[in-house]
């Protein structure tokens, strides 16, 4: 984990170093600041350094989640994204327990009465939903919800917020995110009940669920107890990799439907090149990211013997 998140931090911080510029830059249109305050400024921030002198002193302070100090707010990095980090992890769990609480009974359903109607609905919406690109499928929402009303736009809590009780403000948060978690979860879901039915009818014609079934065993036991055990370790695989394409799909939904998270911080970052906000971003995502991964193959070792009997194979080669 450790070399990855270094990896990851030095090929960001160089290619945004390319970049032609930097944010002094802009303040050298300025008339009003003199060459000597750029030159000061420049010694402060440590841009006058070597890139790779840069990187490093930047990686030690980053292991210390120290990240710097933000060019555009005057703030430090780790400050300004406390406050938003929240919202883009509150965004993106909402929308994978979404996805994932109705992929997986819509994907067992399918299974069980293949060829349909139902099924072929199901089959229709999944294909539809997967050619839909998130962002696309964010501007439909948005217009209709500008129209309807039915959803709010923008913010992340009411401004009576402090004046409802708790669980008033529960159900605040749920309906303000209601809208882009939708949008994501519509985009996951769509791919997830196709691997669920796929892998569910594998495994509803494997050996051990015939044997079960020859053994007079109840329907509902066999699909759950052995159908649906066996078919989930693909999507404990695929967990890592959707903690992944939620925190990507997040950062653009929250962009188009103005949602108070790191989607929109990283772009105002990116377009005013502060260098140390877009790390900062880039290396607490990479963590996310990581440690998504590392409890989707925990939970893997845990759901499935085998993989603890190969890991174990493996250390004593």
């Amino acid at each position: 984990m450790v070399p990855l998140v270094i990896g990851i931090t030095f090929l960001s911080f160089v290619i945004i170093q390319l970049a032609p510029g930097d944010y002094l830059d802009k303040l050298k249109m300025n008339p009003q600041i003199s060459k000597e305050t750029l030159e000061k400024l420049k010694q402060a921030y440590g841009l006058d350094q070597p890139l790779i002198v840069q990187y490093l002193k930047w990686l030690v302070n980053a292991l210390k989640f120290d990240l710097g100090y933000s060019f555009s707010y005057h703030t430090p990095v780790w400050d300004i994204i406390k406050e938003r980090i929240g919202n883009t992890l509150f965004l993106s769990i909402t929308s994978a327990i979404l996805a994932w609480g109705l992929a997986i009974p819509l994907g067992i359903f399918s299974a069980l009465k293949p060829s349909s109607v139902i099924d072929k609905f199901i089959q229709l919406f999944s294909f539809t939903f997967m050619s839909i690109p998130n962002f696309f499928l964010a501007f439909l929402m948005l217009f209709f919800a500008v129209k309807t009303g039915i959803f709010p736009t923008g913010g992340a809590i009411s401004p009576n917020y402090d004046e409802l009780s708790l669980f008033g403000k529960i159900l605040d948060r749920l309906w303000h995110v209601s809208l882009p978690a939708f949008v994501l979860a519509i985009g996951s879901l769509a791919g997830l009940v196709r691997l669920v039915r796929s892998t569910m009818i594998e495994s509803l014609n494997a050996e051990y669920t015939l044997f079960a079934k020859a053994k007079g065993l109840p329907e509902r036991q066999i699909v759950i107890k052995h159908a649906l055990k066996n078919a989930l370790n693909p999507f404990i695989t695929l967990l890592g990799f959707e903690i992944a394409s939620l925190l990507s799909g997040a950062a653009l939904v929250e962009i188009i439907v103005n949602w108070p998270g790191m989607g929109m911080l990283m772009l105002d970052a990116v377009l005013s090149q502060d260098l140390y906000l877009v790390m900062g971003g880039l290396y607490i995502g990479a963590i996310m990211l990581i440690i998504g991964n590392l409890i989707a193959d925990i939970l893997l070792a845990k759901l499935d013997p085998r993989v603890r009997q190969r890991e174990i194979e493996g250390i004593l080669k």
